[in-house]
């Protein structure tokens, strides 16, 4: 049953008496800093399955094959997101944001360093690659529950500018992806090729040890989300967080997979299959990295950036740019990268990700924490995004199986595959409308109606603002 504007007015009133700016800050610093230490151990492990496991995991394959299983492996951790999802959504919305937060920075960080221990295959056999993609496993269900809760906990936090504000977990990729490039530039350049894919791959995976130390302190010190506080206080949800979200909003789910999708596979382009491709025509290591550091550099100030606009201007108009651009890089990125120009990969991969892919996945942080309700918000959230996350992992195997099938060498059937998913993700950002508005307290309970005139939902009342 749907509640009076009076009651939820209320809701809104006490949720938001609680907040405060000091706090508000700690929340978007706790989940900034986290979000960078979890996608550095996730990010280590993408470079080195372009340029390293395919020689220390895979040595028994042949080197294109060798290279398509070790992105296989890669994906695995992606196609893990949705369950970490679920299970962190699920205690997240039972149980509170900060406690799941705290796990699964715990896990994430052990799971990273057991990676650096592992035998290759030529000293267990098939052990040390099936002992991988395990480990891999565990880090995409981490993983899986890390964005929707630190987004949530800077999103909840607020009572203005949630855009911006949720977008400092979106900017911690990005940083942690700069973190991982640099450090793993820098243990390439002092020890060489030959030394690192011996065994120097190892360091940047035992340095999670020493990251994890510091995100638990600073993640320990941030109070419960006060939305999640204030929905416990009224009549408590017995139904389970995942199956609340299916049968009350599952026509805004979907939506919600399609609207991030074309970010996610432009995002495997860019930092995954981008470092396969340009290394095997022929383009050095150390030139991709660069390009690829660089580009994070000016993701972090793209993300954020686009992300407070879109709290002006709203998410929609951002997202269908950033769709259309999208369409149109993925066909200059490849002639750029094929230069083997490094000042031209640079700047093919600056424009990319650091200002095209932020419109996108800039605004996602703040469209998805107003798309749910309170009671199933961190389920609901992390489902789409994980699930439209599932992109970046198969869209380095597609592209690659794509490539090694064709008769010809072109990639503009993988500038083409993009195209199509930019599409979707117009056709959906279409249907859901406008979200900026909207109050986070406020109940959808089941799918938001839309404007006939323009397909846009009406915008709910804002609460009280500080």
């Amino acid at each position: 049953m749907s509640r009076s504007v009076s009651e939820d007015y209320m809701a809104s009133a006490n949720s938001t008496s609680s907040k405060s700016t000091p706090m508000l800050k700690r929340a978007a610093a706790s989940a900034y800093l986290g979000s960078v230490i979890e996608y550095y151990d996730f990010f280590v492990y993408s470079v080195c399955a372009a340029l390293v496991f395919k020689d220390v995991f895979f040595s028994n394959l042949s080197p294109a094959v060798g290279t398509l299983a070790s992105l296989a492996t890669f994906a695995t951790g992606y196609l893990a997101r949705p369950l970490g999802g679920i299970v962190f959504g699920h205690f997240g919305d039972k149980l509170g944001r900060k406690r799941m937060l705290v796990l699964s920075m715990f896990t994430i960080g052990i799971a990273s360093t057991a990676i650096g221990l592992l035998p290759t295959y030529e000293q267990a056999g098939l052990i040390g690659p099936v002992l991988l993609i395990l480990i891999r496993v565990v880090q995409g269900v981490a993983i899986g529950g890390e964005w929707g809760g630190a987004m949530l906990m800077s999103a909840e936090h607020s009572t203005k500018n949630r855009g911006f504000w949720a977008s400092f977990t979106s900017a911690g990729a990005p940083t942690g992806q700069l973190v991982s490039a640099l450090v793993i530039a820098a243990v390439l350049a002092l020890m060489g090729p030959e030394a690192f894919i011996a065994w120097g791959w190892r360091l940047p995976f035992l340095a999670s040890i020493l990251l994890l130390v510091v995100g638990i302190i600073v993640r320990s010190a941030v109070d419960e989300s006060p939305e999640f506080l204030a929905a416990k206080t009224r009549a408590p949800s017995r139904r389970i967080p995942i199956v609340a979200a299916l049968r009350d909003q599952p026509v805004t789910l979907l939506f919600a997979v399609g609207v991030g999708l074309s970010a996610f596979m432009f995002q495997g382009l860019l930092t995954t299959y981008s470092v396969a491709y340009g290394v095997q025509i022929g383009v050095e290591q150390q030139t991709i990295l660069n390009a690829l550091s660089f580009s994070s550099f000016f993701a972090i100030f793209g993300i954020i950036g686009w992300s407070r606009l879109s709290d002006t201007i709203g998410r929609r108009p951002l997202v269908i740019a950033g769709a259309v651009l999208i369409a149109v890089w993925s066909f200059a990125l490849f002639p750029m990268i094929e230069t083997k120009d490094g000042l031209i990969i640079t700047i093919g991969m600056i424009i990319g990700q650091g200002v095209i892919h932020p419109m996108i996945y800039g605004p996602l942080a703040g469209l998805y924490s107003e798309l749910f309700d309170t009671e199933h918000r961190y389920t609901g959230a992390s489902l789409g995004y994980q699930i439209a996350g599932i992109g970046a992992g198969i869209s380095p195997v597609l592209f690659a199986a794509i490539m090694s099938s064709a008769d010809s060498p072109s990639t503009v059937p993988l500038s083409i595959v993009i195209t199509a998913v930019a599409a979707i993700s117009i056709l959906c950002i279409w249907r859901l409308g406008e979200t900026k508005s909207r109050n986070l307290s406020e109940q959808n309970l089941g799918e938001t109606p839309t404007n006939t005139k323009n397909g846009t939902p009406p915008a709910l009342p804002e609460g009280p603002t500080q």
